[in-house]
């Protein structure tokens, strides 16, 4: 076997094609982590997943379509567990403590690769249009279900519900976001586990 085949690695050992596939999005979320999508390089990505270039392009036709796919390997985790959260039963005050919660650890389970939604955010375009329909829009409709029910028995006083699940977005994300901000204003890492627990 030759170590050009599309299937191997690069080390000529026949690959699974969803192992070669789940090895390349980890190396993909750990450069873009690093490096941003900008400064990213292919044939690294390639090398660290143990996989030829080639194999790389057979999956994912350009370093843009790779980024959103490791983007959209997040997404598709969060929303799985998110939607049903938020629209099983129990108390609309006690499903949306619990989102928080899960929205919250779920970031923090990822914290490298918090950047990388702020970087789809900052490029826009398809990708993040794409990313907005399939996993954002779904998303928002069973928060704004859960607010609008929380509204109705008297759970939640009346507001604009967009606003509202803007707000409470931003109470989670936000944190993160301006971790960098923070490590300046005050001396300790704001992702040790003991300020994350704190927060």
């Amino acid at each position: 076997m030759q170590s050009s085949t599309i299937h191997e690695t690069a080390r000529g050992r026949p690959a699974r094609a969803g192992d070669s596939r789940r090895a390349i999005l980890a190396a993909a979320a750990d450069a873009f982590a690093s490096a941003g999508q900008a400064g990213a390089r292919m044939d690294a990505i390639a090398d660290a997943a143990g996989v030829n270039k080639a194999l790389l392009y057979y999956y994912f036709k350009s370093k843009e379509s790779l980024f959103q796919a490791v983007v959209e390997d997040h997404f598709e985790a969060f929303n799985r567990d998110a939607v049903q959260l938020l629209a099983g039963p129990g108390p609309a005050r006690s499903v949306l403590l619990r989102y928080a919660s899960l929205h919250f650890d779920f970031i923090c389970s990822r914290l490298r690769y918090a950047g990388l939604y702020q970087q789809l955010m900052s490029y826009g375009g398809k990708p993040l249009d794409s990313l907005v329909k399939k996993y954002f829009l779904p998303r928002s409709r069973a928060l704004d279900k859960l607010l609008e029910r929380g509204m109705k028995t008297g759970e939640f006083r009346k507001a604009d519900r967009m606003n509202t699940a803007v707000s409470i977005a931003s109470l989670i994300v936000f944190y993160f976001s301006s971790a960098p901000v923070m490590r300046l204003i005050r001396p300790g890492d704001p992702y040790s586990p003991a300020s994350l627990k704190r927060r």
